[in-house]
């Protein structure tokens, strides 16, 4: 890419990572207007990725930003149950119309279009890859500071379907402190280095349990390593989020939103 790219492929005729990137992005629903995309990635399952996305678009909501969740993981679609969004997604001339929280999130969830939210997904990679698709190109999200991608684990067909057709401003990389981390943090950054996806940072998921009889921090799964593996990397940690039960408990009746989260109010700061 040139040093005096102007990112207007249309009237470029080089060929480069940047132009191969973008002529691969679907266009947006016509009658949405989303300024910025946000991928919440991890490098394996398990590390509490949907949470994370969660409370960030909370978090973000509260801060009087228009924000959306797209779901991306339609094998273990998981948002609508955390707002408590158990509507079916209906459509009309615009698009889909994508569900709502109580806070005014807008999401869009394969769950919000099964006939069982509990029926299992057993569909091949593309298409789900071509779902993943219809939820950017054929949803109407009206205008939204921030559309917050529940992307799914790994570096399968899903994640790069999320990579090449939407247009990503940044990645967060969520991971736990265990010995892996280093090797997990490690998979989810290169992958954004090959399709030219600046990295926010990384948000550390059950980094601690606080004892609720003396205050005490305990470290349930091992001393964290997330600051050397950051430092490595040369991106930022962003957060370290406890253990807590009570946050289950809201999670579980969909009550995500009353989660105070308190640890991610830097991060959200800074999306201001």
């Amino acid at each position: 890419m040139s040093e005096n790219c102007s990112h207007d492929c249309s009237s470029c005729n080089a060929s480069c990572s940047q132009r191969t990137q973008q002529s691969t992005v679907k266009e947006q629903n016509k009658f949405s207007n989303v300024k910025k995309v946000i991928g919440i990635v991890s490098g394996k399952g398990g590390v509490g990725k949907s949470l994370v996305t969660s409370l960030i678009a909370q978090k973000c909501a509260k801060a009087g930003l228009k924000v959306g969740i797209l779901d991306a993981d339609i094998t273990g679609p998981s948002i609508p149950k955390s707002f408590g969004v158990h509507t079916k997604a209906m459509q009309d001339e615009k698009g889909i119309i994508p569900g709502e929280s109580r806070l005014g999130i807008k999401m869009m969830s394969i769950n919000l279009l099964l006939e069982d939210e509990n029926a299992p997904v057993v569909w091949r990679g593309p298409i789900i890859s071509g779902v993943i698709e219809q939820f950017w190109s054929d949803v109407n999200w009206g205008e939204l500071d921030y559309l917050f991608v529940d992307m799914p684990p790994g570096t399968g067909d899903a994640a790069l379907t999320v990579f090449k057709s939407l247009p990503i401003n940044g990645i967060v990389v969520v991971t736990t402190p265990q010995e892996l981390v280093k090797m997990i943090v490690n998979k989810a950054l290169k992958m954004a280095e090959i399709m030219n996806v600046p990295v926010l940072g990384i948000i550390e998921n059950m980094s601690y349990f606080v004892c609720s009889e003396c205050g005490a921090k305990h470290s349930i799964f091992g001393e964290s390593s997330v600051d050397e593996a950051a430092k490595e990397n040369g991106v930022p940690v962003l957060a370290k989020l406890g253990i807590d039960p009570e946050i289950n408990r809201l999670v579980d009746r969909g009550m995500v939103e009353n989660v105070n989260a308190d640890e991610l109010n830097d991060f959200v700061s800074a999306l201001l």
